[in-house]
């Protein structure tokens, strides 16, 4: 049986468990102790030390989207990716947005209320720019779903597993999509599916523990990883503060070097 290294909450490990059940293809999951950045052992199925990593026969493969590529490779029925060597390419553009603009909004958006890194006015301006920055992005993936019932086409496929974790986040920070919309109509649709619902389900256990991040932060116990997307989004939405405070406090890293 394969093994998927993850964390319930990260929208990369959504979108691979996604595929996976769809799929029908068993699994075993493992969170790895691998988020102090320190050193680990983990590191030696993923030098980047990130949630997913998945493990098959003896064999490491890690990032999201080769992962992905080698689920649908390997077990090619039912097919998630679509016919056409164009549609192809449309579906992963948009999985492209969403796995870097898109999920720095959330992640941003936890920072502060989670995490909160930040609080008083600054806050409540980051969080503007992050509310319409998740408007912004909710009316560019209504146009790529157009008239259709999927972002695939007429049924569910990769598209739109690469979607629903990102829309799934705004959801939980308060910033769905417009009721009444095409992607709200869209969202509802996606959350009839069992591999959704198996999906988050998943993250239940784990919502009690929120309460206890910001005391973890403040003991120096956990590096949140600020790596490529997610620095640019905190500098460009107005929180230098925090990154420097983070860096000052040593509760931050960036992508672990690779020995």
């Amino acid at each position: 049986m394969i093994k998927l290294y993850e964390h319930p909450f990260s929208p990369y490990v959504q979108k691979v468990k996604i595929a996976l059940y769809e799929k029908n293809v068993p699994f075993e999951v493992e969170i790895p102790n691998a988020f102090s950045g320190g050193a680990t052992d983990f590191g030696k199925t993923n030098p980047r030390l990130e949630v997913p990593a998945l493990v098959d026969d003896g064999f490491s493969i890690f990032d999201s989207t080769i992962i992905l590529d080698y689920i649908e490779e390997k077990w090619p029925t039912p097919a998630l990716l679509p016919a056409s060597p164009r549609e192809r390419a449309r579906v992963r553009m948009i999985e492209d947005i969403c796995d870097t603009y898109y999920e720095a909004i959330n992640w941003g958006l936890m920072e502060i209320r989670a995490w909160k890194r930040v609080t008083g006015e600054l806050a409540k301006q980051i969080e503007w720019k992050a509310a319409a920055q998740t408007a912004a992005v909710h009316a560019w993936l209504e146009r790529e779903l157009g008239s259709a019932n999927y972002f695939n086409g007429s049924a569910f496929g990769y598209g739109d597993l690469s979607v629903y974790p990102h829309v799934h986040g705004s959801v939980v920070w308060q910033h769905a999509p417009q009721a009444g919309s095409k992607l709200a109509a869209w969202l509802a649709r996606a959350e009839e599916r069992p591999s959704v619902r198996k999906t988050i389900a998943a993250t239940q256990q784990f919502a009690g523990s929120m309460d206890a991040l910001p005391q973890m932060l403040e003991s120096g116990a956990f590096e949140r990883q600020y790596r490529d997307h997610r620095l640019e989004w905190m500098m460009r939405s107005g929180g230098i503060e925090v990154v420097l405070e983070g860096l000052k406090k040593k509760t931050i890293r960036f992508s672990s070097e690779i020995s």
